[in-house]
């Protein structure tokens, strides 16, 4: 009799039917994710595992258990100290990526962010890797350069092919599957350098607590997770964007306003070039200054430099940072 391979146990678990399946505990996932790291599953079986987590939808305990994996077999260094911690998974279809302006803003005035993402994996979508070169960035390729892209500007960006090779393979998997995978929620939840605050976005409502009570199981100190546009951590000035916060162990949810007078049309087609544009002062975008102005002033309620202001004061110190921002920087 042919022997069960090991990791059947696991696919079995999600995939027993409706009365027999559970989720993974926090040590099986663990478990789970390390044979997926350390190449010992077949490749029917990762398709498999992946679309029943799919399916199930994935648990905190899951997700929490998948990060400790690939924190055990990808260290970081100690020595690297970074403010915000930025994850960008998404891409965007209908807007540009003005959260990019908002986190190179921060860089400018001391906030030191480290930034990691996927690019590729969704057809006609604009990803933060590749509008880098716009502003005289590059991905880094190891950890010394992120060091030296931090001690220079302040801010650095990784791809999850640096990061984690075999989770950028996996990300790349949903031409193949179809759909996206449970380890895209993963990789916005690794916050790889334990940065003291961190922020991640999401499209469909329900991720966001899962979101939220991963980052409180991760020990996050300081966590934000926004209904943002397109999937991303960017607020919507047009529309409310839904928040879900992890401060201290504690979690909170509220709902950030919307700052601007009228619905704005979705742009089609979408000019990369514009943002630079933005950025250097030589164009002007209703939609896109006033997405920048909402995210600056929620990121820094989140980094705790809100000083006790309200909403408005917030946009009075996001305005003040913006107007202030060392273009040269960034060119």
């Amino acid at each position: 009799m042919k022997q069960e391979h090991p990791f059947a146990q696991y696919v079995r678990i999600l995939g027993k039917g409706k009365s027999g399946t559970r989720s993974l505990t926090r040590e099986e996932a663990a478990d789970a994710m390390g044979m997926i790291l350390d190449d010992q599953v077949r490749p029917e079986q990762l398709g498999a595992f992946l679309m029943l987590l799919r399916v199930k939808e994935e648990a905190p305990e899951e997700l929490a258990g998948f990060a400790d994996a690939v924190r055990t077999r990808f260290k970081t260094p100690d020595s690297l100290v970074v403010d915000l911690d930025w994850s960008t998974y998404a891409g965007k279809k209908r807007r540009h990526p003005w959260f990019l302006l908002a986190a190179l803003c921060l860089a400018t005035h001391g906030y030191r962010v480290f930034m990691h993402g996927a690019h590729g994996h969704t057809p006609e979508r604009i990803y933060t890797e590749d509008m880098l070169p716009l502003f005289g960035l590059a991905g880094c390729q190891d950890w010394e350069q992120v060091e030296a892209e931090l001690a220079a500007k302040n801010f650095a960006f990784m791809s999850i092919d640096q990061l984690c090779p075999p989770l950028g393979e996996i990300i790349q998997l949903r031409s193949v599957l179809g759909l996206r995978s449970p380890v895209h929620t993963l990789c916005r939840m690794l916050n790889p350098l334990h940065a003291r605050c961190s922020v991640d976005g999401v499209f469909h409502p329900p991720y966001g607590p899962m979101h939220q009570k991963t980052a409180q199981l991760l020990g996050f100190e300081r966590n934000l997770t926004i209904k943002g546009d397109g999937g991303e951590a960017e607020a919507k000035p047009d529309g409310e964007s839904v928040l879900q916060w992890v401060v201290d162990g504690q979690l909170e949810e509220t709902e950030w306003p919307r700052i601007a007078e009228r619905r704005f049309v979705k742009e089609d087609p979408l000019d990369p070039a514009l943002i630079r544009e933005v950025w250097c002062g030589t164009a002007e975008h209703a939609y896109g200054q006033l997405a920048i102005r909402s995210t600056l002033a929620l990121m820094l309620k989140l980094l705790g430099a809100d000083e006790g202001l309200d909403t408005q004061g917030l946009l009075n110190k996001a305005d003040q940072l913006w107007n202030s921002r060392v273009v040269d920087q960034f060119l």
